[in-house]
């Protein structure tokens, strides 16, 4: 059975290629996401196995956005994004309960590793 999987990113570029990576991958994205706030929205609508969540994004960034989507669903599974230079976030984000980190620009190994250790 596929994994659903819900992109959280402001860049629909983005949300574009890894969408593109899950897919020819097996995996089903069951929803995208352009700021944090949306992301907290789309998780209690579609309840996703996974949710790929940018830190650095309008409105809500992508911590506060784990952090709520956490105290909902204390079982959620969060990989974050981040672009080379934000370790301080980083480490948040895993203090925060996020189960991985992937760093942009995305290489296609290193996103379907991270999916597969945290959903299989």
């Amino acid at each position: 059975m596929a994994k659903n999987i819900l992109i959280c990113d402001d860049a629909a570029f983005m949300r574009m290629m890894i969408k593109d990576i899950l897919t020819k991958n097996g995996y089903n994205v069951a929803g995208e996401a352009e700021n944090g706030a949306k992301a907290v929205e789309k998780y209690a609508e579609v309840k996703p196995d996974l949710v790929l969540m940018d830190i650095t994004m309008p409105e809500m960034d992508g911590i506060q956005a784990l952090k709520k989507i956490k105290s909902d669903d204390p079982s959620a599974m969060v990989i974050m994004c981040s672009a080379m230079g934000q370790q301080a976030m980083v480490i948040e984000a895993i203090q925060a309960g996020a189960k991985d980190f992937i760093v942009k620009p995305f290489q296609a190994e290193r996103v379907l590793e991270a999916v597969k250790k945290v959903v299989g």
